[in-house]
């Protein structure tokens, strides 16, 4: 009898793994990832071949149009501050006092000499409105069971035209990725770390980004310290005359 009971337990399990299409897979992710706000600050910690640079930064984003970034240290970056509005892209630097639009193939250059991109910070929208995915099996990361998912683009102008990517089943997160070029070529990986709970959704506080491309690359660690999601945040906020202030 119990061993009857351990088996239908075990269907169940396994039926109710395989009840998520890779649609819903994506949806998932996007759910976690994404939100009508969000507050956050965070540091980036950008390694270098001798030392490693901490730069501090608090976020303000609402949906996927809207995003202000103010570097808060070390003191030769604070007070640089950026502005997202729809696919535009402006920057502000006390100590030229200019505010400049970064645009075309600028998109494509590091954020303060990390390993990611201004494309990288633009690219908020929903995964499943940029890629078609495919189910490609399953694998073991770090001990836990993961998807393993291939995205390629179905709209023009991305970043990266295919990600292949390492979901875990219980977070529903892309915890590792490979990001490559149209021509096969792996530009990036990327991967997420320490998942916690927050406001009922699985969220990542760490990332590492690698620019595959760069010689002698020891990675990028994007900490965030503190978030909260769905909070009311002005309109007043993304405002290009507060580049200045």
């Amino acid at each position: 009898m119990k061993l009857i009971i351990l088996i239908i337990s075990f269907s169940l399990l396994f039926a109710q793994e395989n009840e998520m299409s890779v649609k819903d897979i994506i949806k998932a992710m996007d759910k976690n990832l994404n939100a009508k706000s969000r507050v956050l600050t965070s540091k980036m910690v950008v390694h270098g071949r001798r030392s490693s640079r901490t730069i501090e930064s608090k976020n303000w984003v609402v949906g996927i149009d809207q995003a202000f970034t103010e570097y808060l240290s070390p003191p030769r970056e604070a007070g640089t501050k950026m502005l997202k509005i729809n696919d535009k892209l402006w920057t502000y630097s006390p100590q030229a006092d200019r505010v400049i639009q970064i645009s075309g193939h600028m998109l494509r250059q590091s954020v303060m000499g990390s390993d990611m991109s201004y494309n990288d910070m633009m690219e908020d929208r929903p995964l499943e409105e940029m890629y078609d995915a495919k189910l490609m099996g399953s694998a073991e990361l770090n001990g836990r069971d993961h998807w393993v998912m291939v995205l390629e683009a179905k709209i023009k102008g991305l970043a990266y035209h295919k990600r292949k990517a390492w979901i875990d089943k219980e977070y529903l997160l892309p915890i590792k990725e490979e990001l490559y070029a149209k021509s096969g070529k792996l530009l990036k990986t990327s991967t997420m770390t320490d998942v916690k709970k927050i406001q009922g959704r699985w969220f990542p506080s760490r990332f590492n980004f690698k620019d595959e491309l760069k010689r002698n690359s020891k990675g990028t660690e994007w900490v965030i310290d503190d978030i909260q999601f769905d909070i009311h945040i002005p309109k007043s906020r993304f405002s290009k005359a507060l580049l200045r202030k």
